[in-house]
């Protein structure tokens, strides 16, 4: 599926947000555009927050007079900002009938709202095709948040680096670092003890991401770090945009990012590829960060001379 397809704005009809508090209230907080009073009951009753002790639903879908909704429901942490609130729903409404794109979509949101500027961190290590490992006790919340991470690199739409669901097992662990670069899933909180399995660790129960030793270097933030931090927030937090948008917003900046590393790459020797022609890269004088991250995510790309 091509990033354009997934951002057609012609199949998404709204966007809307359901929050529940702390004293069990359950509010439409806002929607873009406007929707009727009997749609809005309707998502309201799917959403799974007005029910009193039900099982919490993480992601619904469902067709009412030829409206698909999308619903993704999840628990706020309480490290989280949101100190009022203590579920929230993102929902979305569709011409198509398409639930794991529109899964993808609805997660990035709740991505961005616990990390805030820090979510340029999980940008920056996926683009680097670093090792990424998620923590969390209950298994539903570290599914929900894992199978989001690849969407935030979504020009490669590769979902092979997602292993959603590991065990500190001698096999599955070997099976894993077997991969240059993945976004593993944990219940077991040994792993953050496991400094070898990744480059950067999420302990997304106490909303906290930590960079490995190893991996400082290759991930030092700049400027250009920062725009992108800048970007992803202020485009989540658009209440015009649907989250298609959002991620087409992060797809654009990182196409822009590979424009600026298409000048200082050069056709190999043998003919077949383009390699980094780094001292090119060294003498355009970008910030130490920037040409740092240039570099690496070159050396991402295969693109270093052998």
């Amino acid at each position: 599926m091509a990033a354009t397809e997934a951002a057609d704005p012609l199949l998404m009809l709204g966007v809307g947000l359901i929050e529940k508090d702390t004293n069990g209230e359950v509010l439409w907080v806002w929607c873009y555009p406007s929707t009727t009073a009997t749609l809005r009951n309707l998502l309201l009753r799917k959403c799974c927050l007005t029910e009193e002790n039900k099982l919490l639903h993480p992601f619904v879908f469902g067709q009412y007079r030829r409206t698909w909704f999308y619903i993704t429901t999840v628990e706020v942490p309480d490290s989280s900002v949101l100190k009022k609130v203590t579920h929230f729903s993102i929902v979305l409404t569709a011409k198509d009938f398409n639930p794991e794109k529109y899964a993808a979509f609805t997660r990035i949101l709740y991505i961005v709202s616990q990390f805030g500027m820090e979510t340029v961190i999980l940008h920056t290590a996926l683009m680097l095709k670093k090792r990424i490992v998620v923590y969390h006790p209950k298994i539903e919340a570290v599914q929900e948040f894992t199978r989001t991470l690849p969407a935030l690199v979504w020009h490669r739409q590769d979902w092979t680096i997602l292993h959603s669901y590991v065990h500190l097992d001698a096999d599955e662990l070997e099976a894993l670092q077997m991969c240059p670069g993945y976004v593993a899933g944990f219940v077991d909180s040994e792993v953050s003890n496991r400094s070898d399995l990744y480059d950067v660790f999420v302990n997304l129960a106490d909303g906290e991401i930590t960079i490995a030793p190893l991996a400082k270097e290759a991930m030092t933030m700049g400027k250009l770090h920062k725009e992108i931090g800048q970007l992803i927030v202020q485009s989540a937090e658009d209440p015009e945009k649907s989250d298609s948008q959002v991620i087409q917003d992060i797809s654009l900046k990182t196409k822009e990012i590979f424009t600026n590393l298409a000048p200082f790459s050069e056709v190999s020797d043998d003919g077949e590829k383009r390699v980094l022609n780094y001292e090119a890269l060294k003498q355009r004088r970008f910030p130490p960060a920037t040409e740092n991250f240039l570099y690496h995510l070159a050396a991402a790309e295969q693109m270093l001379k052998i």
